[in-house]
C-alpha cells in the first residue's frame, strides 16, 4: 500500500495588474502534491478570470498548473515556457505572467512567500526525487481523459 500524498498549500496575497496604473489585491492559493511532483498549482478567485464570464455553473476558482522548476527558476532570473513566464522584479517581488486565448494576466507576488512555499514543497519531495515519484499510468489516464 502506498503512502497518502503529501499536500503543501499556502494562501498568499498578490496584486493583479488591471491596467498600467491600477492593481487589485487578491488571495492566491499555492498548491503542491507529492503525487504530482513536477507541478505547482495556483488557484485564483473566479472573479479575476480573463474570460470575464460569471456563469452559474462556473467554478469558484481558476486553476493554473505549471512546472515547479519554472517557479523556482523565475525567482532569480526571467524564465518562461509557453503560457507561463516568471521573473524577479524590484523590491523583492516576483511577477508571474499568465497567457491564454482571452488575454494576459500579470500577477505580482512577494518573492519571500513563493520561496517559503517552494521550501515546503521541497521538504515534501526533494528536487532529485521528483521523477522517482511519477505515476506514469495515472498521468497517461489524465492525458487521455
Amino acid at each position: 500500500m502506498s503512502a497518502a500524498p503529501v499536500l503543501v498549500e499556502q494562501v498568499v496575497q498578490a496584486r493583479l495588474f488591471v491596467t498600467t496604473h491600477r492593481t487589485a489585491a487578491l488571495r492566491v492559493t499555492l498548491h503542491y502534491r507529492s503525487d504530482d511532483p513536477l507541478a505547482v498549482r495556483m488557484f485564483f478567485p473566479a472573479e479575476f478570470s480573463l474570460d470575464g464570464e460569471a456563469l452559474p455553473e462556473a467554478p469558484a476558482e481558476v486553476e493554473w498548473v505549471f512546472a515547479r522548476w519554472l517557479l523556482a527558476a523565475g525567482l532569480d532570473a526571467p524564465n518562461g515556457v509557453g503560457d507561463v513566464h516568471v521573473r524577479p522584479t524590484a523590491g523583492g517581488r516576483t511577477m508571474v505572467e499568465l497567457r491564454s486565448a482571452e488575454g494576459v494576466a500579470l500577477v505580482r507576488f512577494e518573492a519571500a512567500d513563493l520561496r517559503r512555499f517552494l521550501f515546503e514543497s521541497y521538504l515534501a519531495v526533494p528536487e532529485e526525487r521528483e521523477t522517482l515519484l511519477l505515476d506514469a499510468d495515472r498521468a497517461l489516464a489524465e492525458l487521455l481523459g
